[in-house]
């Protein structure tokens, strides 16, 4: 049944107060997801909605849960206060950033509806305070959240009206399966339940059974990513690992692509190895790790936001390998055994204004392709996906355009015409480069970012000053040398540049510099042949011959 016209906001029967925080959020119209979920929502119907990464799920979620809230409130008799919202996210960084939505959503009606977020291990202690203060809306993880039911911190049975699963289809991906199973056994008979996912897959058919009681099933007519006026996509088959190194190399280098950059790659240790390549030609960048604390990654983002930085280097969430079911995913492969199975960035995660993604690795399936496309082309910006391919990896393609929609239509990923001879003049120096990094360079990066942590860490603190011989051992510890940087590499002289660029290059910009609490006097540089003053006996003047 079609509308016969768009649907605003203001015509949804909304608290007036969430029509003042959807101003001041700058949303004049809702999204098609928005649009048909929240009067639906608003009617207690439960829904199993499909909409693509980036289209505005979290808030065709959190607008009706916080209308049937107030209204609750406002209307209804006078309630004990308890816990009657609960999302549930498969990362930490998704958690944060559903609850800063919904409080964002709430900003004008905080005093009667408070979130709580519950999804830090590490913070045990004060969420059972907040939780004893009974939130309206509790969001965390599947294992987080049945922790506390399991420690009666947290009570449902009694009070629960409202479940979201937000990123549905990567719950049992993630190894939540048994936790979700037992975390069900805690909650009431009857409540209205929300499945929000970027793609309809057998994990999300078994929870809809699990969870849904007659839901109205809303699979938007929509891709799953931006249309080609927005997103254009990309893909170059390179020869050989090392080209992909080239390739890379010379788009950064060259400034081919410009804006800010993200990288993903499929293992922890395949991104080291790539920020100390990019090292060495003096092309700044960071890798999101997921074995370092929760704070230390919204830092990272943070300050690539910021423009510290031009290139995140990241994996996703399919790294910690296949999906296991009924287990919690155990250790991952070589190299990325500490990994946090709750930690990941390949959708959801809040990069601003990215320009373009680059699959350096191709995407282990289709559907991680979708999640990290969807980090650029937000909000009516354009963007660019670039996918690294090898001969062995074409079969893979097919899978990803099938899933875009592209079966026996024009392809969507479309041939990035680029002549490798023409960049065949860097490749001694993308050899020099590779040749210093090796798997001594790469652990001694990782381990000097786990010793800056340890150094900087606000918990060992107290620690460090019970025991200050600890602290002056790891100090003077021996000097880690990720990798010897040369420092000639981090300049492109003219005659190398190719032919048919030399009029498109243009040099990288310089990025903000890091803060530092240190400022340092600006020292004048002198040109020593031109002060240069001859401290000799002056000479006498001849005379001139009459």
């Amino acid at each position: 049944m079609e509308d016969q016209e768009a649907l605003g906001f203001e015509h949804m029967g909304l608290d007036p107060r969430l029509l003042q925080a959807v101003a001041d959020l700058g949303w004049s119209r809702p999204t098609l997801i928005q649009e048909k979920a929240i009067p639906l929502a608003l009617e207690g119907k439960d829904l199993l909605a499909r909409a693509r990464t980036g289209s505005g799920k979290t808030a065709a979620y959190a607008i009706p849960m916080l209308q049937l809230l107030l209204h609750k409130k406002a209307t209804g008799p006078v309630m004990e206060q308890a816990v009657r919202g609960l999302v549930l996210v498969p990362t930490k960084e998704l958690a944060r950033q559903a609850q800063s939505m919904i409080q964002q959503l709430a900003a004008y009606c905080a005093r009667d509806v408070r979130v709580a977020n519950v999804s830090a291990a590490e913070d045990s202690a004060s969420q059972r305070a907040v939780l004893m203060e009974k939130p309206d809306v509790v969001v965390g993880t599947p294992s987080r959240i049945l922790n506390h039911l399991q420690q009666d911190s947290l009570k449902l049975r009694d009070s629960l009206e409202l479940l979201v699963i937000d990123e549905a289809d990567l719950l049992f991906s993630f190894g939540f399966e048994d936790e979700l199973k037992s975390l069900l056994c805690h909650l009431p008979r009857i409540y209205q339940a929300f499945l929000m996912s970027a793609t309809f897959n057998d994990d999300v058919q078994a929870l809809k059974e699990l969870v849904l009681h007659n839901p109205v099933t809303l699979k938007l007519q929509e891709s799953q990513l931006p249309g080609p006026e927005q997103l254009q996509q990309f893909q170059v088959v390179c020869e050989t690992e090392e080209d992909k190194f080239l390739l890379l190399y010379a788009l950064l280098k060259l400034s081919l692509i410009r804006g800010k950059a993200l990288l993903f790659v499929n293992t922890l240790e395949r991104g080291y190895r790539l920020r100390l390549f990019l090292e060495q030609f003096s092309i700044p960048s960071c890798v999101l790790n997921g074995e370092l604390p929760l704070r230390s990654r919204c830092h990272i983002i943070s300050q690539f936001n910021q423009g510290f930085y031009d290139c995140v280097i990241a994996t996703d969430a399919e790294i910690l390998g296949p999906p296991v079911k009924g287990k919690r995913r155990g250790r991952g492969a070589k190299g990325d055994n500490a990994s946090d199975p709750e930690s990941g960035v390949a959708r959801g995660i809040d990069f601003h204004h990215v320009s373009a993604v680059l699959n350096f690795d191709l995407p282990p399936t289709p559907e991680a392709y979708v999640h990290r496309a969807g980090r650029t082309a937000r909000a009516n910006n354009p963007g660019i996906v670039l996918t690294f391919v090898l001969p062995t990896e074409r079969s893979c393609l097919g899978k990803i355009e099938a899933l875009l929609g592209g079966e026996g239509e024009a392809p969507i990923l479309l041939p990035y015409q680029f002549q490798m001879e023409e960049i065949e003049s860097f490749r001694y120096r993308c050899r020099d480069a590779m040749r210093s990094v090796t798997k001594q360079a790469i652990r001694e990066a990782r381990l000097k970012e786990i010793k800056e942590e340890l150094l900087h860490s606000e918990k060992l603190k107290t620690y460090f000053e019970d025991n200050p011989r600890d602290l002056q051992l790891l100090r003077h510890d021996l000097p880690l040398h990720p990798a010897v940087v040369k420092p000639h590499l981090g300049n492109v002289p003219d005659y190398l540049v190719p032919a048919a660029l030399r009029g498109l290059v243009q040099p990288r910009k310089k990025r903000r510099k890091l803060p530092s609490s240190r400022k340092t006097k600006k020292v004048k540089t002198r040109n020593p042949l031109r002060d240069f003053k001859h401290r000799g006996k002056k000479p006498k003047p001849t005379s001139k011959p009459s």
